[in-house]
């Protein structure tokens, strides 16, 4: 069974469909779904694929996707390999491999992810880290552009 279409009707988009450049794990099968109207609340702990649909709160690991539905409301700190969203997340998501923002996706709070794709229409609010951290001091190896803040990287053309 595919993630585009678990728990759907046949011809339903729910707005989770993903392309291939988006979704490494698009020929997963989920291992837990929580379905529309119901409500959860605590630390939610997963290996595999996870598709939300209800309403968390609380906490979500995950060695693997996280996939938050057009109706799903999550109001967590998320530690996970892939988050996808299509619903509301409310709180701070950190990916080791991407965030997806579908068009009907709506993020308040910090992400951290060296991989973004937003889809026209998403709604980011918060702050963006993106790269590798080093981890003595846990800063970004990225250096200031010498020279002043011009708003030009030194690669771009003038």
């Amino acid at each position: 069974m595919a993630i585009s279409s678990f728990g759907r009707g046949k011809g339903e988009n729910d707005g989770a469909t993903m392309t291939p450049a988006a979704s490494p794990t698009a020929s997963a099968n989920l291992t837990a779904f929580i379905d529309q109207g119901s409500e959860f609340e605590g630390k939610l702990t997963f290996k595999d694929t996870v598709r939300i649909d209800g309403t968390f709160h609380g906490e979500i690991t995950s060695e693997n996707t996280l996939i938050v539905g057009e109706t799903g409301t999550i109001e967590a700190t998320i530690k996970s390999n892939t988050v996808v969203v299509s619903g509301t997340v409310v709180g701070n998501i950190h990916a080791a491999r991407q965030v997806v923002l579908h068009k009907s996706a709506n993020v308040e709070g910090d992400m951290n992810a060296p991989s973004l794709i937003i889809e026209e229409g998403a709604v980011f609010n918060g702050r963006l880290s993106m790269g590798r951290e080093n981890k003595n001091t846990g800063a970004s190896p990225l250096k200031p552009i010498e020279g002043g803040a011009t708003g030009m990287a030194s690669g771009d053309k003038k």
